[in-house]
């Protein structure tokens, strides 16, 4: 099961294919980053009416990439490439995307999974990674294989409990995150159940993560 979903980002549109049936198969659960989700559109969103001038031209690496759509705009924004970051169930949906958006000149998709090298990025996208503080020391050592003396890192997430404790964690691990902004906004989905209370919302933060000198 699966399908596509078109998502306007400012003046952008953009098509995202999501698969329901994706499953860990060493848990038997479905895999989450399968869905587009909240922090994804809003960190789009902010790199629309803010990120152009770091993004054009630049080499982008999103890590825990999902559906794709940050990485996906980052490339219609003019990035040189764009390298798509997952565990190795999700590939084929992010493959199904760039091919939907007519990227497959610049969007390279590989797995890829924390702990493990990346190459070096200009810009270094995250949405939604920050729920397990036990994984952020594999988080670290990807990112530092992924930065530069000019690497700039953005990251999205909702402010769920225990975002704070893997803030601190990679901290541990060389890597500053400071707020930019926060906002309000009402929720596509929640984790519990795919399809939330009308009005339901949440607060999410947008984070620039930057790496500290030694």
């Amino acid at each position: 099961m699966g399908g596509s979903r078109e998502v306007q980002i400012s003046g952008y549109k953009l098509i995202i294919h999501e698969g329901d049936g994706t499953v860990d198969p060493s848990t038997g659960r479905a895999l989450t980053g399968s869905w587009l989700w909240d922090s994804a559109v809003y960190l789009a969103e902010w790199m629309a009416a803010c990120g152009g001038a770091q993004l054009a031209g630049a080499t982008v690496l999103e890590v825990g990439a999902g559906t794709g759509l940050p990485g996906l705009l980052a490339a219609s924004m003019g990035a040189a490439r764009v390298v798509l970051t997952d565990v190795g169930q999700l590939l084929e949906g992010l493959r199904a995307s760039v091919a939907a958006n007519g990227q497959e000149a610049r969007v390279e998709v590989r797995e890829l999974r924390w702990r493990e090298a990346a190459e070096a990025a200009d810009v270094v996208l995250m949405s939604d990674v920050f729920f397990d503080a036990e994984e952020m020391e594999g988080l670290g050592r990807t990112m530092r294989t992924a930065w530069g003396a000019g690497t700039t890192g953005w990251a999205a997430t909702e402010e769920r409990p225990g975002v704070g404790e893997c803030l601190e964690a990679l901290k541990r691990e060389g890597f500053e995150a400071t707020v930019v902004e926060e906002s309000v906004r009402s929720l596509m989905r929640t984790a519990a159940s795919q399809t939330p209370e009308e009005g339901e919302s949440s607060v999410f933060a947008l984070y620039r993560i930057s790496r500290r000198l030694p």
